[in-house]
C-alpha cells in the first residue's frame, strides 16, 4: 500500500532549539494514526511540515507524492486541519464562516450547513462566531477540517472542549472517512480516547520519534505485565496454582505475567477452580506504554 504521508530523516531546528531529529514514518490511507509527546516533544512542528507552512533542515517529506512547501502543491486542497486553538472572524456567521473556507477549498458550499448539523451547530449556524464558547468554536473548527473530504485529515487536539456525546460523533466521522481511504493523524494528550482506536502510534520525546507501530506491537516491544486481577470467594485460602508473589488483598488476587502463553496457562487454571468468582484482565494502557518508551529513550540517551 502506497503511503499517504512518507516523513524520512527530517531535522529541523529553531536557532538553537534541535525540534525534530532524524525522525522517519509513514501513514497509510484508511488508518487513524495517534502522535503523542509532551508539550514541545515535536508534534506541532512534524503537523506544519506536512501541511507545507514550514521547511525541513533535512530529510524530505510527502505528502500524497507531492513536497507541501512546494508552491504547486495540487494536494493542498485535499487536506483538513484543525489546530488546537482555532480561531475565526468573529463578525461572521458559523454559516458564512464554513462558506468561506468552502470558497478556499473549491468545494461546494453546500457542504457546509450538512456538516454545522453533524457537529451539532445547525442551530447555532446564524449566530455570529462571537458568540460562540470554546466548545462550540472547537466543533466549527471540526466542520471545517471536514469540508471536501479530505484525503489526509490532521486533527491537534481535535477533542478539547468537546461533550462526551459530540465526542462519539466526532469518532464516527473520522470512521467514516477511514473506511472511505483517508488518513487521519491525531495530536492528542488524551491517550485514553485513542487507545482501542488508533491503529498506529506514533511516540516523540524531545523531537525524537521513540515508538512506532500499533498497540499490540508496542505492548510486545515494552514487555510490560499483562495484569490479572481474581475475585476470591475465600481471600484467606490461596489457590495451590497462584504465584508466591501475588499480591491478595481483601477478595481481590492480582497477578502479573509477561506474556499471553502464562495468561492463557492462569486463565485455564482460574477457570476450572471453583474458588474463583471472577477474572479481569488489563493489558498495558497506552499511557503505561508512553511512560515506558520515555523512560527507555531517557536512559539511553
Amino acid at each position: 500500500m502506497t503511503a499517504t504521508v512518507a516523513i524520512e530523516h527530517v531535522e529541523k531546528r529553531y536557532r538553537a532549539v534541535r525540534a525534530l531529529h532524524d525522525v522517519s514514518f509513514a501513514l497509510e490511507p484508511g488508518r487513524l494514526s495517534a502522535l503523542v509527546g509532551h508539550n514541545g516533544a515535536g508534534k506541532t512542528t512534524l503537523i506544519k511540515l506536512m501541511l507545507g507552512l514550514i521547511r525541513p533542515d533535512g530529510g524530505s517529506i510527502r505528502v500524497l507524492g507531492e513536497n507541501p512547501a512546494a508552491g504547486e502543491f495540487a494536494g493542498r486542497r485535499c487536506l483538513g486541519f484543525l489546530p488546537e486553538n482555532v480561531a475565526f472572524n468573529a463578525a461572521l456567521t458559523g454559516r458564512e464562516t464554513l462558506a468561506f473556507y468552502a470558497r478556499l477549498k473549491g468545494c461546494d458550499a453546500r457542504q457546509g450547513a450538512a456538516l454545522l448539523d453533524r457537529v451539532g451547530l445547525g442551530e447555532a449556524s446564524r449566530r455570529l462566531v462571537g458568540t460562540y464558547s470554546k466548545g462550540m468554536r472547537q466543533r466549527l473548527g471540526l466542520a471545517q477540517a471536514l469540508l471536501g473530504r479530505p484525503r489526509v485529515l490532521l486533527l491537534d487536539e481535535p477533542t478539547t472542549g468537546l461533550d462526551p456525546a459530540l465526542r462519539l460523533t466526532f469518532y464516527e466521522i473520522l470512521d467514516e472517512l477511514r473506511r472511505d481511504g483517508a488518513t487521519v493523524l491525531i495530536s492528542s494528550h488524551a491517550l485514553d480516547e485513542l487507545e482501542g482506536r488508533a491503529e498506529q502510534v506514533l511516540i516523540m520525546n524531545r523531537g525524537i520519534l521513540v515508538a512506532d507501530g500499533a498497540l499490540a506491537e508496542l505492548r510486545a516491544l515494552a514487555g510490560l505485565p499483562i495484569r490479572l486481577s481474581l475475585k476470591l470467594n475465600d481471600p484467606t485460602v490461596r489457590p495451590a496454582w497462584v504465584p508466591g508473589d501475588a499480591a491478595i488483598e481483601r477478595d481481590r488476587c492480582e497477578i502479573g505475567v509477561l506474556d499471553h502463553t502464562g495468561k492463557m496457562q492462569l486463565l485455564r487454571q482460574a477457570a476450572n477452580d471453583p474458588a474463583v468468582v471472577d477474572i479481569g484482565v488489563a493489558e498495558p494502557t497506552l499511557d503505561e506504554l508512553y511512560a515506558h518508551f520515555l523512560r527507555q529513550q531517557e536512559r539511553a540517551a
